[in-house]
């Protein structure tokens, strides 16, 4: 997939921003207060043991459910107030792929470039199918494929609409080597594309080697954020280590 530049963006607001937000289900607080923000073309990973809140953290980003009470902005768009305006900036990569089985590939890009609205289809289905190794597999029926190229799919379905924002929930779940790399190479050429990319990983190394910064959720709340730059496996384990006891 060819990934063009992004024009000029005011800088000064957050590409994602989230504001006291609390996420209750029921009598379950998921997220208590948290306060975050993402800048413009950067790449934050977020990090914290099972039941933290990360997936419903970035499903809030995503669309996908309201919060209970705070604010969710994207690009300064309150996503409550203007979610059709979020969704068009926003590509979201999960480990469950949600593919249609029956449907060839290109059949499943087609019709989610539709419900986008988009146009010259057929050169964007093909560039994006070159760009995650499934080029000459786009006749083929999604149910023959493995594991690892359903992840493909979705990851090219994705960034069919050359998205400003992606969000990545444990993208490498399930993954062969070879459709790993690919995704921290499809990645990197997002960032440097001016793409903000917001992931959820247990993968450590490629979690910090992919993102500018970090950020340990705990609890529904944030414990500790900094940089990734020139932190090494070793250093941040003794900082994860101290968030979750908080």
């Amino acid at each position: 997939m060819e990934i063009g530049l992004l024009p000029d963006v005011d800088e000064t607001v957050p590409a994602v921003a989230l504001e006291g937000v609390a996420k209750r289900f029921g009598h379950l607080t998921a997220l208590r207060g948290v306060d975050l923000e993402v800048r413009e073309g950067s790449s934050l990973t977020l990090f914290g043991p099972n039941g933290a809140g990360k997936s419903t953290l970035l499903r809030l980003i995503a669309t996908l459910g309201k919060p209970t009470s705070g604010k969710v902005l994207i690009r300064g768009a309150d996503t409550r107030l203007e979610p059709e305006r979020v969704r068009s900036s926003i590509g979201l990569i999960s480990h469950q792929t949600l593919l249609y089985e029956d449907l060839t590939a290109a059949e499943n890009l087609i019709f989610y470039g539709r419900l986008y609205g988009l146009h010259d289809l057929e050169v964007r289905v093909q560039s994006s199918l070159k760009a995650v190794g499934l080029e000459g597999r786009e006749d083929d029926r999604v149910r023959r494929f493995s594991r690892g190229m359903k992840q493909r799919l979705a990851i090219a379905r994705s960034t069919l609409h050359d998205p400003a924002i992606l969000l990545l929930d444990e993208p490498f779940t399930g993954l062969d080597a070879s459709a790993r790399t690919l995704l921290s190479d499809l990645l990197m050429g997002l960032r440097e594309a001016g793409r903000t990319v917001v992931m959820v990983t247990h993968d450590l190394l490629r979690g910090l080697t992919l993102s500018d910064r970090f950020v340990i959720l705990n609890r529904g709340r944030v414990t500790h954020q900094g940089d990734s730059s020139g932190l090494t496996p070793d250093e941040f384990e003794g900082i994860y280590a101290s968030a979750i006891r908080n």
